[in-house]
């Protein structure tokens, strides 16, 4: 019989669920709204970051978040400047594919997560890339190809930049989970500085690109309360999808994680198809469910992969008879590679 402890908690996953793909829905159908109407990327980045760095503010204090003060000014340079920069690089690259193609198709292309961070791991840390993990590939590349052959409103700009965000959001999940383990700030605080130093190295990029040109659109100022209020819920629904995140990682295995994850996927692309009602084709229908399938496909993967790593980890230790390197340390370093795909950056 289920304890009233862990009914709670599986109430309490759930709602958290809903909430999540709630807002994450209404935050990509109103930056799509937004971007009809007001084709300025960068700016709807820049209200992001900046609100999600004063959202931050009251929700450390009530929380009592540590402090960042303890992190060595090196680690500053080598993580979370670069974490910075690639956030900057991935959001506005993620906001330019919305703008151009429809949020179903950018969300579909966005599948291809797995794809990058597998590359990359191989790239950056050397993992190796197993016949099963290849073939869980397999269906995401096949149904994006298919989602993009029948995509009635095709942009080559608009799939280029959201796989450019896609690639950024894949190597920040590699840094985010090396930095959460050499620095050991608070993962919300983290939040907050790498959206604090975003919005300050694009500034200058942002004031160059775009603010001239909004002192000279006569249109902006026609639609000003409008565009105030969307890109207000746009910027609470993005920082509330990133707080319910962050709380429901922590309450769950890292495969319910990514099961939940891929459902958020499912239901950001329905409800776009259904509010913002962008043709598709049935064909296009079965590339997006494809490679949906795909993905939950090679988490389901991975978790048996890193399973079968923890037991041989296991056995090792057993023959020995204290830590010592050699054999038990490629044990060690397989599962932290394991785990590395389990992270997953929050869009």
């Amino acid at each position: 019989m289920v304890s009233e402890a862990t009914y709670r908690k599986a109430v309490k996953i759930f709602f958290l669920c809903i909430i999540w793909y709630t807002v994450s829905s209404i935050n990509n159908v109103v930056t799509k709204l937004i971007l009809n109407d007001f084709p300025y990327p960068m700016t709807v980045t820049m209200v992001h970051l900046v609100s999600t760095t004063l959202y931050s503010m009251p929700v450390m204090i009530i929380w009592d978040i540590p402090s960042s003060a303890r992190v060595p000014l090196r680690l500053w340079f080598k993580l979370i400047l670069p974490l910075a920069l690639g956030k900057v690089f991935a959001s506005v690259s993620s906001h330019v594919s919305i703008w151009k193609v429809p949020v179903s198709y950018a969300h579909t292309v966005k599948a291809t997560m797995p794809l990058f961070t597998v590359i990359l791991s191989w790239l950056i840390i050397g993992e190796k890339i197993t016949f099963k993990i290849f073939m869980s590939l397999v269906p995401i590349v096949g149904g994006v190809a298919i989602a993009t052959v029948t995509e009635l409103s095709f942009n080559i700009i608009g799939l280029v930049s959201a796989l450019s965000a896609t690639l950024g959001f894949a190597l920040q999940n590699i840094l985010s989970k090396k930095c959460l383990r050499e620095t050991g700030i608070h993962h919300l605080r983290l939040l907050y500085v790498l959206a604090m130093m975003a919005a300050l190295c694009m500034l200058p990029i942002w004031a160059f690109r775009d603010l001239r040109m909004l002192l000279v659109d006569s249109t902006v100022t026609i639609h000003a309360p409008k565009l105030t209020a969307l890109l207000f819920i746009e910027s609470l629904c993005g920082f509330l999808q990133n707080l319910v995140a962050f709380t429901v990682i922590a309450l769950v295995t890292p495969l319910s994680y990514a099961v939940a994850n891929a459902s958020k996927r499912i239901s950001i692309i329905t409800v776009s198809l259904i509010f913002l009602r962008n043709p598709v084709s049935p064909m296009n229908v079965f590339g997006m469910s494809l490679a949906v399938v795909g993905v939950l496909a090679y988490n389901k993967v991975l978790h048996c992969l890193l399973l079968h790593s923890k037991c041989f980890l296991t056995l090792s230790l057993a023959d020995q008879t204290g830590p010592t390197k050699g054999h038990g340390q490629p044990t060690n370093d397989r599962e932290s590679r394991f785990t590395v795909h389990q992270w997953t950056h929050l869009e």
